[in-house]
């Protein structure tokens, strides 16, 4: 099998960047290997799709594991918006941003010229699957301080802000406070390949969908779908209060 490829940027460079230098640099190749470019390039003998699926896990397991310690009061729902909070897409492809990993991606020629190095989902898929392949090289106690490092401001606005509340609470108090039914979360649709979904979920308060939502995971889309309503409900209630607005 061929492994040389030519890259968009050295292999020094991008281990310089990250502030890590593999022992297997196999490995990082392989993290940065979009599936358009193996696609595009059948001597390429692999894509970076395994370790985005390894990489998931252990984002979730070490946030997990460090809110449960740093937050020994909060409740299962605390620690559940506590971990959203930090693993989702939209705070990964920021943080894969800010490390430039954008610039170091193998990419096909069309995913190149549609702003791949620049698409959220590539950027949070490549960040996990990097994660993963520490993990390999270097093992679960690298990771996590080199996870702890590269999040550090994440982390540090988390800790300001503390324990959010979640869209899912703030739906559930609203509702609540307005003598409605409970908020009912409903599966519409699960699409995508097993390793990387994405969920469409709706709710239902009183059996009227309220707001859908969409995430690479169930609790990310219930959130999604919580603040459409809860924008919606406060909408309604505006114009019942101002019927001229």
């Amino acid at each position: 099998m061929n492994h040389n490829m030519e890259g968009p940027v050295s292999e020094e460079a991008i281990q310089d960047k990250l502030g890590v230098v593999f022992r297997d640099p196999l490995l990082l190749r392989e993290a940065l290997v979009h599936p358009s470019y193996s696609n595009e390039n059948p001597n390429c003998p692999f894509d970076n799709e395994r370790l985005e699926f390894l990489g998931d896990a252990l984002l979730d397991y070490m946030a997990a594991e460090r809110f449960f310690r740093e937050y020994p009061g909060a409740s299962e729902g605390d620690l559940t918006s506590l971990r959203v909070a930090v693993v989702n897409g939209e705070t990964l492809s920021q943080v894969a941003l800010r490390l430039g990993l954008g610039e170091y991606l193998y990419l096909g020629q069309g995913e190149e010229a549609t702003g791949g190095r620049v698409r959220p989902s590539n950027l949070a898929s490549a960040l996990e699957a990097l994660i993963g392949a520490l993990y390999l090289d270097r093992g679960i106690e690298f990771v996590r301080e080199w996870v702890t490092q590269v999040f550090g401001e994440e982390l540090a606005q988390l800790r300001a802000r503390g324990v959010p509340k979640d869209a899912k609470s703030q739906l559930q108090e609203r509702v609540q406070a307005l003598s409605l039914g409970p908020p009912e979360y409903r599966l519409v649709e699960e699409r995508g390949p097993a390793h990387a979904p994405r969920f469409l979920i709706e709710v239902l308060v009183g059996r009227r969908v309220l707001g859908r939502g969409e995430g690479r995971r169930k609790a990310e889309a219930e959130k999604a779908a919580a603040q459409v309503a809860l924008q919606q409900l406060e909408k309604e209630i505006h114009v019942a209060q101002d019927p001229l607005v």
